[in-house]
């Protein structure tokens, strides 16, 4: 199984991250997520074997205790991209609130995964939702442009637990399907 933990964005987000993606129709290069499957990787897990799905359940839950976070909301906006403006892999939809929170998650989620085995993060963690990666650099000036010009908000979303996501690669791109919902409480 091919896992992440997430905060997945609620159905009435997908149509104001459709329209920024719109935004940047006309970049070339850019592959768009799909809009109804927005959502925020608190930890990339990678292929995890079904025997490790109780212990690693259970780790999850004792995160969101050592994380001490009660529901929140977080709003999302602002653009950025990964690694930098001169040379762009992932375009990405930031957070305006909510991220000390979603820090606070991703810590002790990346603490207890680590100490089960799987690998830790190689980066700085950054809230953010990806809209778009970049496969060649035809549309580079223009995602420059937009990303330097722009600073939307696309809303607001009431988080009150995480989600332990499957991820399975199909020909139409990643299909998610929520394996685990852990409450904050």
């Amino acid at each position: 199984m091919r896992l992440f933990v997430s905060v997945d964005l609620p159905d009435d987000l997908a149509d104001p991250v459709a329209d920024l993606q719109a935004e940047f129709a006309d970049a070339s290069g850019l592959a768009f997520t799909d809009p109804e499957q927005a959502h925020l990787t608190l930890k990339f897990l990678g292929e995890t074997a079904e025997d490790r799905l109780p212990p690693l359940e259970r780790a999850l839950s004792a995160a969101v205790d050592d994380a001490d976070v009660d529901p929140f909301t977080v709003r999302y906006g602002g653009l950025g991209v990964f690694p930098s403006l001169d040379y762009i892999s992932v375009v990405w939809l930031g957070v305006e609130a909510g991220g000390e929170e979603l820090t606070r998650l991703h810590e002790a989620i990346e603490d207890r995964t680590t100490a089960m085995g799987f690998d830790p993060e190689d980066h700085e963690f950054t809230p953010h939702v990806t809209l778009a990666r970049m496969q060649h650099a035809g549309g580079k000036d223009r995602v420059q442009d937009l990303v330097r010009e722009r600073e939307p908000t696309i809303g607001e979303a009431r988080i009150d637990e995480i989600r332990l996501t499957e991820s399975t690669l199909t020909d139409a791109g990643p299909v998610y399907s929520t394996v685990e919902s852990v409450p904050l409480e």
